[in-house]
């Protein structure tokens, strides 16, 4: 492999594989199925181009859509430029470089626990290159913590943002947990964006219960996946209650 080749594919995967298992599995089950109808099963044909078309929707998601998405999305909160950001599961650090770019003298911390499963290659070390190479170093710092467990106390951060993470935490009461985290660390005024795959109709709901104000269920982003949906709400008060799934 040529250099030039070598750069051109870390940067096609810069902020990581989404989900590798689903993907490589469809598409191989996709690539079998039309090989099959092709030689022996017609009626296998249109099946494996449905799985192959969804691999290469996933694969698209995963290197270009979702740099989109993000950036329109974080487009869309009241920068100052002084704010305290944390990103809940950081992975790559796609969230936590973009909105580390709306800063000026504000910080952007990401947290997470690496899972391999959720996210290919996903480690701290990735995330520190993705600052590094986005120019963003001293305003974003990386960290191992769990979404159930912040290590932050009340009211640290004007902004909290999460994307494709809190559906991976197994169990109602544990992504009620990651919930109550996120609406505790958040000051007065704080905004909240979170991005997920499912279970976005009780996060709003939840948030709403917890007094936060202004709470938003996007239509699905198919930038991210088929059934991605963004949730936003603004705490323009101490929270009154806690969020339970």
């Amino acid at each position: 492999m040529t250099r030039t080749a070598a750069r051109s594919g870390r940067a096609c995967f810069q902020y990581g594989l989404d989900a590798p298992g689903p993907l490589v599995a469809s598409g191989v089950a996709g690539i079998v199925a039309i090989a099959v109808g092709f030689t022996a099963v017609r009626r296998a044909l249109w099946p494996g181009v449905v799985l192959v078309a969804y691999a290469g929707g996933h694969l698209w998601g995963s290197t270009i859509g979702k740099v989109r998405a993000a950036r329109r999305l974080l487009g869309a909160i009241p920068w100052r430029g002084d704010e305290v950001v944390l990103d809940v599961g950081c992975g790559h650090g796609l969230f936590l470089v973009e909105t580390a770019r709306h800063l000026t003298t504000g910080t952007a911390v990401g947290i997470d626990v690496w899972s391999q499963k959720d996210q290919w290659r996903n480690s701290p070390a990735a995330a520190i290159e993705n600052v590094r190479r986005a120019r963003v170093i001293g305003r974003a710092h990386v960290h191992d913590a769990d979404a159930r467990h912040l290590p932050f106390p009340d009211a640290t951060f004007d902004v909290v943002v999460s994307s494709l993470v809190i559906h991976n935490i197994p169990g109602r009461d544990d992504r009620a947990r990651a919930l109550q985290e996120i609406v505790r660390v958040l000051k007065p005024n704080g905004h909240v964006l979170i991005v997920d795959l499912a279970h976005t109709a009780h996060y709003a709901q939840q948030l709403r219960a917890a007094g936060l104000a202004d709470v938003r269920r996007s239509m699905p982003m198919p930038q991210f996946f088929l059934t991605a949906r963004a949730v936003t709400a603004i705490c323009r008060e101490a929270p009154r209650t806690r969020p339970q799934l």
